[in-house]
């Protein structure tokens, strides 16, 4: 096996600046710097960031033997050690066999069967959002960015906890950004002050912190008294699901302290990329309204012009979900993750050497000439059931691969297709003088700076 040596003058390694490497190109605009060394490296590159070797990995086939073939000899990244603070030690962050329970114990929970159940909640939300709408001055555009994370984190808050959540929740949405925006400047800082630390951003983090997992754990014990007084209702919600679930094999179940960090990595997790991703949606459908037509009419044709989506209709609407996987390929939530051999990874002629980060990029392979007919254009009939045969499977990762593959993939594409084609058959959607939306690459992949269009009614 080669040693850590010669794997480094094996991997080719960009050239940086002394002490701080390639720091400060890849701060600057990681997109574009990414893309750069796609451009000229073909399977694997190596570059510095805030004195840590990292190599970037630019192949499928790599992609797909870092998270399927031999992922057991790699673990996630140091990043992660940011989501924890938060997310604690839920299956975001969570290893071994530790992780291997909560999967199994969460898993059930995910089924087809049981997400049909939460459709009639997505409708709920998105109407109300449909009337308040209705009511808006269409001269005025709508900030979508804004919108879109209120109404997942309403479906995502009400699908976890059920019907009951306002009275219990409240308003949490400013502790949420609070929270969410802590993390992003943690991600990109280069000095980490430690959270007891009475500064006032630490603060004002800890006072959202113990909000929302203050209103969690009142949730949870509410469900457990109720339960020890036999006076138990049954709510059909992902939190009764993980409550109820038991291990196969010992026969345990979650404590509070596992529920608490599932539940608030599926609550976290759960409404900022789906939001990001309907952002972007709603945007390409607004500079290509030949796409927005042809959603509309399938919409027309599957559901009608009033009718309420069902999981049945939902998973007929094929075109609409063309239209959410071709977003996602071009803008991937989760656009950027990491993970670190556990010992030395021969890759084909190279070797990873063991606890050196390791970079998978969606952003990239998503946009690889190789792989994709005019990448940086919008087009849903990439994902014709004819084209995706034509494609290594880790061309398109959205949602990770592999036994890590994202629990909630299909909960977010459920919600994805109820949202749009609700949308999109009330209204049109037209772009600002502000035509050209960029990605900000954070924890996610936001559009810089918001997203506003100008909406405006369907006439049926």
């Amino acid at each position: 096996m080669a040693t850590v040596q010669q794997t480094q003058r094996l991997i080719p390694q960009v050239k940086g600046a002394p002490l701080v490497g390639n720091t400060f190109q890849f701060i600057r605009d990681p997109l574009a710097f990414l893309s750069r060394l796609q451009q000229q490296y073909d399977r694997l590159v190596r570059f510095t960031i805030a004195n840590r070797l990292v190599t970037l990995t630019l192949t499928p086939e790599d992609a797909k033997h870092i998270l399927q073939e031999n992922n057991k000899n790699f673990v996630k990244s140091d990043a992660y050690k940011v989501l924890s603070l938060f997310l604690g030690n839920g299956l975001l962050n969570s290893e071994g066999d530790f992780w291997r329970r909560q999967r199994r114990l969460a898993q059930p929970a995910f089924h087809r069967q049981r997400l049909a159940l939460l459709v009639d909640t997505m409708v709920q939300e998105t109407q109300e959002l449909v009337e308040r709408w209705k009511q808006h001055t269409t001269a005025l555009p709508v900030d979508i960015s804004e919108e879109m994370m209120k109404l997942t984190l309403e479906i995502v808050t009400r699908s976890l906890f059920s019907s009951d959540v306002k009275k219990h929740l409240g308003n949490i949405s400013k502790e949420i950004t609070t929270i969410i925006e802590f993390a992003y400047a943690e991600l990109h800082s280069f000095v980490h002050i430690p959270t007891h630390y009475p500064t006032p951003r630490n603060i004002r983090y800890r006072r959202a912190v113990e909000k929302v997992e203050g209103i969690i754990y009142d949730i949870i014990n509410q469900r457990r008294a109720e339960k020890a007084s036999g006076n138990h209702v049954r709510y059909d919600d992902l939190l009764e699901m993980l409550m109820e679930a038991r291990d196969e094999e010992t026969g345990d179940q979650m404590t509070d302290k596992q529920l608490r960090d599932e539940v608030t990595t599926i609550f976290m997790a759960g409404h900022e990329t789906t939001a990001n991703a309907l952002a972007w949606s709603l945007y390409l459908l607004a500079k290509h309204p030949e796409v927005a037509s042809k959603v509309r009419e399938e919409v027309h044709r599957v559901i009608g012009s009033e009718g309420i989506p069902t999981a049945e209709t939902v998973r007929a609407l094929s075109y609409t979900l063309q239209v959410i996987q071709e977003t996602m390929r071009l803008y991937p939530p989760a656009w950027l993750f990491g993970r670190k051999p556990v010992i030395d990874e021969p890759l084909g002629e190279y070797v990873l050497p063991a606890n050196f980060g390791v970079l998978i990029c969606p952003y990239l392979l998503h946009r690889d000439p190789k792989h994709w007919t005019n990448p940086d254009q919008f087009n849903p009939d990439n994902f014709l059931p004819e084209r995706l045969k034509e494609r290594p499977a880790y061309s398109y990762i959205p949602f990770g691969g592999g036994p890590r593959l994202c629990i909630g993939n299909n909960f977010a594409l459920m919600e994805m297709q109820v949202v749009l084609a609700l949308l999109v058959r009330t209204f049109d959607f037209h772009t600002t003088r502000r035509n050209v939306i960029e990605p900000e690459p954070g924890i996610t992949l936001r559009p810089k700076g918001g997203l506003r269009l100008r909406i405006s009614p369907m006439s049926i």
